[in-house]
């Protein structure tokens, strides 16, 4: 399996060639790493060959070559080092990188790359500097509490790896000048009250005029304060207490 390859970037156009997704452009070339989010290769010790950048995540990645020649890209918990050894197994100790089923991981473990639907792979908790910590179990369901401070039950046989994700300065990080914001890809942003009437709902007005009218988007949706969540969705049994406010 090639772990490196060329990512295509379409700066938000659809097949159409119509611009769908604002605010992307050109950018410097990336490689895609593809990144074993499903820790699948049990029982198999692997040694950090190396730690890298990836330009297409926040955190860094580890190079892990296994004891039969494979090698596969993880997410880099913070602490991890070249020549340190990994391994995913139902019975693996309680290091850094090592991943576990939910059910064998003590109460207050700090944990990441969190798997939903067992076998499918880690789906949260994967940006840079985030944990999640065990707080509880109940029969087959352990609970667990997310960085956004959602407190959710998960199923025991879920994957998740040991320790917190790589690069906690990132949050802290300055972009410091507008060029590196295009070699990223992202294109600047307009005010809407900047524009003129027919190209925003903000638009329009002699001189400097506010909003005047409950904040929207171009296409006249409510943009701040509305909820967006299904009321009734599939995950609603699962999670014990929501998000903390964002006044909190």
């Amino acid at each position: 399996m090639k772990l490196k390859r060329i990512l295509a970037k379409n700066s938000g156009r659809s097949s159409n060639g119509r611009i769908s997704v604002r605010h992307q452009g050109g950018r410097h070339k990336r490689f895609l790493r593809e990144i074993d989010f499903k820790r699948d290769k049990l029982d198999i010790v692997g040694r950090v060959e190396a730690i890298e950048y990836d330009p297409n995540r926040t955190a860094d990645v580890a190079l892990v070559v296994y004891t039969d020649g494979e090698r596969r890209y993880i997410l880099a918990p913070a602490g991890l080092a070249v020549g340190q050894t990994i391994m995913a197994s139902k019975d693996a100790s309680l290091k850094v990188g090592n991943a576990l089923p939910l059910s064998k991981i003590p109460v207050g473990t700090n944990i990441h790359n969190i798997e939903l639907t067992f076998g499918k792979g880690g789906q949260i908790v994967r940006s840079a500097g985030t944990l999640a910590t065990v707080q509880g179990k109940e029969d087959s369901m352990i609970t667990i509490k997310l960085p956004s401070g959602e407190i959710r039950k998960i199923d025991g046989r879920c994957f998740a790896t040991i320790g917190q994700v790589s690069r906690l300065e990132h949050k802290t990080e300055i972009i410091g000048k507008a060029g590196r914001s295009r070699h990223m890809g992202i294109r600047p942003t307009v005010r809407g009250v900047a524009m003129y009437p027919t190209a925003h709902p903000h638009g329009g007005g002699e001189g400097r005029s506010g909003e005047g009218m409950p904040p929207k988007t171009p296409w006249g949706k409510p943009a701040r304060g509305v909820k967006t969540r299904k009321r009734h969705k599939y995950s609603d049994k699962y999670i014990i207490g929501r998000r903390r406010s964002r006044l909190s």
